[in-house]
Parts: C-alpha cells; structure tokens; sequence
C-alpha cells in the first residue's frame, strides 16, 4: 500500500498556496480526507506541526498567531475532526487571532444529500459560520489559490479573526494540469480609518484633559501599537492601564502604568475619575469592568476597528479604525505636556495600595515574584484557566509585548500548555513557560509526546491541588460542599518517565532553581508543584478597607 507519488493533486495545490503567502507553520492531524495536503507537505519548507488531537492543534495554532501576529493555518479532516477545533477556534475569534481553518469535505456531489458519507455532516459550514469571520467552499481546484488568499487577507483584516475554508476531497485527491502557484496577495484588506471629523474632536478632547487615562486592550497587541501608544502617553502625561488581554502592550514597570488590576477599587477609581478615557482596542467587556458596573464620570473615547461595538456598553466618541493608525494620527493632534510628576505620583500611590493587599498573600504573591525573577523580560508566558493565572492577569507584571498568553476571550481550559507549544514554534529561540492546573494539563497530556517529537523547548509548571480547584472553592462558597471536583491522579513522575520527558517534583522554595533548570532544558521539561492556592479576590489594603466601611 505505500508507493512513492508524483502526481499534483488539488491537495499539493493548497500546500503551494500556503507557501506562496508566506506559511511558515502548519497545525493540525492528518485524516483520511486530507492525506494530499499531508502528501504535499512532506517535501514542502512548511514546518508541519502535528499533535495529538484537533483542540490541542487548535490551540497551538492559536498560540503561535498570537505571538507572532502571522496567520496560523489550522489543517482539519471532515466532520469530527472539523468539530473538535470548535472550542480553540472560539478563542481566536474572541481574541481575534488570525487562524486559518481549512477542512475536508465529502465529494461534491453528496454534499447536503444525506447519503451517509464517512464524517458526513448535514452542514459543516453552518457549524463554523456561527464562530468563525468568514467561511467559504472550494467548487473547483483553480478555486484553491484565490480562495486561499482572501482567506488569509481575511483573517487579517482589522478586527482580526480566524476564518473557515473547506475543500471537497474529490478536489484535494484529484490530479491538476494548473501552473505552479508562487505569488499570491497575502496583506491585509483596506484598513478603516476614522473620518478627520472625530480625530479632531477627539484631539480637543485630549488637549484639553487635566486627568486624561488611556485604557488599552488586546487590539494594541493585534495592531503591532505599543510604539505609538507609549508616544501618546508620554505625550498627555497619562497613566496606562490594561486590560487582561492586553497586558504587555504598555510595560508594566513603566512609571506611567496602572496594571490591569481591574477589580481593585484604586483601579477603577483612576478610570472613573478621569475626564476623559481613551479606550483603544478593548470591547470595554464584562470581565474587565465589573460585569458593566463602572460608571466612568468623564467623557469615553472609544477605539475599535469593529464599528458595532462601539456604544454598546458605555456612550462614546467612537473613533473606528485600527489602534496603530489611530493613536499615531492622535498623537499628531496633541502637543507635549511639560512633565511633573503628577501622572507618575498617582500611579506610584496605586501601585503601592495594591502591592500592600497582594502581599499578605504569601504564597500566591511569592510565587508570581519568583517566575517574573527567573522568567527573562522578552520571555513568553502562557497561562491555562487557573488559580495563579488568575493571580497573574491582574498582579503578575507584563514587560513585552505578545508575550502574556491567557484565554478569557472564551475562557477554556486547557489552553495554556498547546499555546505555548505553538507559540515556541513561532518563537523557537525566545524562552517560553506555560503554567497550567492539574486539571486543565490532564487536556493536553498527550502533547508531552508531540513537544518531544517536534523538539519544542518549553518549561510547563503544573500547579497540582489533586483536581478543579478553582470549582472546587467555587462549589464551597455556594453549597458549602464539593462533588466531582477532586480527580485522581497519575504518577507524574512515571508518566513522564513514559515520555521521556524530564521532571521535577518542586516547593515554593525550591521554585527558581528548577524553573531555571526547566527554561535551560532541550526540549520539553515539567515542574509540578504541589499546592492549594487561594482563590483570587481583589487583594489590596483598599479593597479591605471598603469592605469593612461596608
């Protein structure tokens, strides 16, 4: 049954396209429906990434665009195979992450017949339109190409999102007689501009602000404008907050930023009691402003590449268009501000009140202090749904840019550890760490082997507290009781020792050493800690203060 092939089939024809835009990864698992694009990748300079199952593909291949801010084609077979990708491509649509998704198909002519075709689904577009920004089909080889590259100028186009494109397996298995594709238009459609009409009003918003804030989220990242925000801050004098997905687009030891501690009451109050706000690249969602409980007493300018958002949760001057563009065109419009030492002051003082709360946290604040002490400043850091990610979306402090890695766009477990995976083949020489629960790792266990296998250099740190802890604490609050929150547990040591992946039982004191022995390791390397955390709260002496007035 094996013999070599040198037939062009429609599936060496999507490898072609993927080359000729620029692919440098390529996610997923090969299914009997797509073994011509696997054919193809064989001998192409496309790296092919395959892990173990279509969520952890999909995550990967999310991780890897949001680090590197370049499309992530995400290979899929029909039908189930398809449909395990659902969850991680929910995550790339709410953050906004260019993967390109491209499926199988039954043949053509038993498309919608309901004739029982292996994998058959009544309608996989409709399972993905609801999710992804675009779908299409393929009717034709010669549709390969072009359809490709809308995809990929799709995925790109402010506001940035995964896309969907199947292909029937006749047209992947069937012989073409097309030229070779080596050029295709890879760059994104036309970015949306705000008209001059509100960049002006906004400048004099601006200008005029004796307590201007600006408040960044997850678009500063997607649009590559850490430069032009930090131009614009210095400009105004204006304190830098973010939101949890954008963490990192404003260095958190910057002596203009606020962090993104955004339950703590000196948080909100530096937000509402600005004049005005500048939101950019942030939905203003229910996670980062109390489920919509801020009330903000000065004027909201709003930017966001998506019109439709603008509005929704708070009244705005709404400037749509790409953060990049839009903060340097505000920055024209905004002259300098003599510096002293104002802005500064309140941002030291809020820091103060916060670092004072999280400090009677021994255990959780220590082990955030000692992996931002061993975690070098342009080190990744990709973060499951866990009880210290909690911790680190608000205190752990972000120095770079794409670099901290945490899934509330959806908020799934198992992210973190197939993130980082991708996002160190985007990054191969940049340290990379992934922390994950006990719980959310058992998700993605079997990629230990595809880490081996690739060579994928990461440090994953397992926080065992023996099950879902943060249900479990969840469950006592509410009920005053637990039920199926505790998991038993392998032998890490042996499930390692399987994989041939090397292991260290830690402590908090003993934490440093073996993170630095895990980042200097070839390869895959776990740590896994035993520890119960507490459950994340807004921590500060302020926080404690307003609840005892209370």
């Amino acid at each position: 049954m094996s013999r070599a092939t040198s037939v062009r089939t429609g599936g060496h024809v999507v490898v072609e396209s993927l080359e000729a835009l620029g692919a440098g990864v390529a996610f997923g698992i090969p299914g009997t429906h797509t073994l011509s694009i696997w054919d193809g990748l064989r001998t192409s300079p496309i790296r092919s990434l395959c892990l173990r199952t279509e969520l952890n593909a999909g995550f990967a291949a999310e991780g890897y665009a949001r680090v590197s801010g370049r499309p992530a084609p995400l290979l899929l077979t029909t039908g189930p195979g398809a449909l395990m990708s659902l969850a991680p491509l929910m995550e790339a649509a709410k953050a906004h992450t260019p993967v390109i998704a491209i499926a199988s198909q039954i043949p053509s002519e038993l498309i919608g017949r309901g004739r029982g075709y292996l994998h058959e689904l009544d309608d996989q577009l409709a399972s993905f339109a609801p999710i992804v920004r675009w779908t299409a089909r393929a009717e034709h080889a010669d549709d390969v190409p072009a359809l490709l590259a809308e995809a990929w100028q799709r995925a790109q186009t402010p506001p940035s999102g995964p896309v969907f494109v199947e292909i029937p397996v006749d047209i992947l298995r069937a012989p073409v007689d097309l030229p070779r594709v080596d050029d295709l238009p890879g760059d994104p459609m036309t970015i949306v501009t705000p008209p001059d009409g509100a960049l002006a009003e906004a400048g004099r918003l601006l200008r005029d602000a004796e307590r201007p804030v600006i408040w960044a989220g997850g678009g500063v990242l997607r649009s590559g404008a850490w430069e032009e925000l930090a131009t614009l801050a210095g400009r105004l004098r204006a304190p830098v907050a973010t939101t949890y997905m954008g963490k990192g687009a404003f260095p958190e030891d910057h002596p203009l930023a606020a962090g993104s501690t955004c339950d703590e009451p000196p948080f909100r109050e530096l937000l509402t009691d600005a004049d005005v706000l500048l939101c950019v690249g942030t939905e203003l969602g229910a996670e980062t402003t109390g489920h919509f409980a801020l009330r903000f007493s000065g004027r909201v300018i709003h930017i966001d590449a998506a019109p439709e958002r603008i509005g929704v949760s708070y009244p705005a001057l709404g400037l749509v268009g790409d953060a990049k563009q839009t903060l340097a065109a505000l920055s024209e419009q905004v002259p300098e501000r003599p510096v002293d030492g104002a802005a500064e002051a309140r941002v030291a003082e809020l820091r103060a009140w916060i670092q004072d709360g999280v400090g009677g946290h021994e255990l959780e604040a220590g082990l955030l202090e000692t992996i931002r002490g061993v975690l070098p400043r342009h080190a990744i850091h990709a973060w499951d749904m866990t009880m210290l990610a909690y911790w680190a979306a608000a205190y752990f402090p972000a120095l770079a840019p794409r670099r901290f890695l945490y899934p509330l766009g959806s908020g799934t477990l198992g992210y973190g550890w197939p993130a980082a995976l991708g996002a160190a083949a985007a990054e191969p020489d940049t340290p990379t760490l992934a922390v994950v629960g006990d719980g959310g790792f058992l998700y993605g266990l079997a990629e230990l082997l595809a880490a081996r296998q690739h060579g994928l250099s990461v440090a994953l740190l397992v926080v065992d507290d023996g099950g879902y802890g943060i249900l479990r604490r969840h469950q006592r609050v509410a009920y005053s009781d637990t039920h199926a929150v505790d998991l038993t547990q392998p032998d890490f040591a042996a499930l390692h020792a399987a994989c041939e992946v090397p292991v260290r039982t830690s402590s908090p004191e003993r934490l440093a050493e073996d993170l630095d022995w895990a980042l200097a390791t070839q390869g895959p390397a776990t740590i896994v800690l035993p520890a119960e955390l507490e459950m994340f709260e807004a921590a500060s002496a302020w926080s404690q203060a307003a609840t005892e007035q209370e």
